[in-house]
C-alpha cells in the first residue's frame, strides 16, 4: 500500500517537505568537494537553487557529526530547504533536523517514525523494485531508487538498474521517487519519462566547479522533463 507525503498539517514547510517539489536531493560528501569546505559547497548549492540535502558524513564521529550538522541546518533555515541526516536518527533528534535518510540496514521506518514523530521526514535508499514495494508498504516519505547509471560511489550495489527499474518502481507506487546513480544533465528527461520526480546526486554538484550554476541546472533540467512529460 502506497503513502502520500506528511500532510500539511503536520508540517508547516509542506510546499518544501514535499518531495516530488524538490526536483534535486543532493547527497553530500565532503572528500568530493575538492578542497573546498562542505558547508561552502552546500552554501553554493542553496544558492543554485537546492531545497533539500542529506547530510552523509559516515567518518565522521558523533561529535563531529552534530556540529556539522549543526552549521548545515542553519543554512538550510536560512535558504528555505530542509536537512535530512543520513541514517544517524540520535543526531537528527538533536539537532531537530527536518528527518532521516535511511538504510536498508537502519532501523525499520515504523520504528523511526515512533521516535522522530508525524512532522518529520522518512526517506529509504532501495535498489530494486521489491524494495520500493516494501518501503511504501513500511509508510515512509519518499525513495531514492538506484544506482540508474554507473557510478563508483554506489558499485556495491550491483550493476545499473537503468530507466526501466523507474518504470517498474512507478508502476507499484505514488510515493515521490527519485533515481540515483551517475546522473548527468543530459539523462534527466529520460529519467522524467521513466517516472521519478527527481533526482539525488553527490558528484554532479560536489565535485563541480560552480556548485551553484551545476545546482541550477539540474533544477532546470528537471523542470523541463516535468514539462514534456506533462
Amino acid at each position: 500500500m502506497s503513502q502520500e507525503p506528511r500532510s500539511e498539517i503536520e508540517n508547516p514547510k509542506s510546499q518544501i517537505a514535499n518531495p516530488k517539489s524538490w526536483g534535486v536531493y543532493l547527497v553530500t560528501d565532503r572528500h568530493q568537494a575538492g578542497g573546498r569546505s562542505l558547508l561552502e559547497v552546500t552554501r553554493e548549492a542553496l544558492r543554485g537553487g537546492v531545497r533539500a540535502i542529506q547530510l552523509r558524513e559516515k567518518d565522521l564521529t558523533t561529535r563531529e557529526l552534530y556540529h556539522v550538522a549543526e552549521s548545515l541546518l542553519a543554512a538550510t533555515r536560512e535558504a528555505g530547504a530542509v536537512l535530512l541526516i543520513n541514517d544517524r536518527v540520535d543526531v537528527a533528534m538533536a539537532v531537530s533536523a527536518d528527518g532521516v535518510h535511511l538504510r536498508r540496514a537502519s532501523l525499520a521506518p515504523k520504528e523511526v517514525r515512533e521516535l522522530l514523530g508525524p512532522g518529520k521526514l522518512i526517506g529509504l535508499s532501495c535498489h530494486s523494485t521489491a524494495d520500493v514495494r516494501e518501503a511504501a508498504e513500511a509508510g515512509v516519505d519518499f525513495v531514492v531508487l538506484g544506482p540508474i547509471f554507473d557510478t563508483p560511489s554506489k558499485a556495491a550495489y550491483g550493476p545499473a538498474l537503468t530507466t526501466a527499474a523507474l518504470l517498474d518502481a512507478r508502476a507499484v507506487t505514488s510515493l515521490p521517487i527519485l533515481a540515483i546513480g551517475g546522473i548527468k544533465q543530459a539523462q534527466v528527461r529520460d529519467i522524467m519519462e521513466a517516472g521519478a520526480d527527481g533526482v539525488a546526486v553527490i558528484s554532479a554538484v560536489m565535485s563541480a566547479p560552480d556548485p551553484a550554476a551545476a545546482a541550477s541546472e539540474l533544477l532546470a533540467a528537471v523542470a523541463e522533463g516535468r514539462r514534456l512529460v506533462k
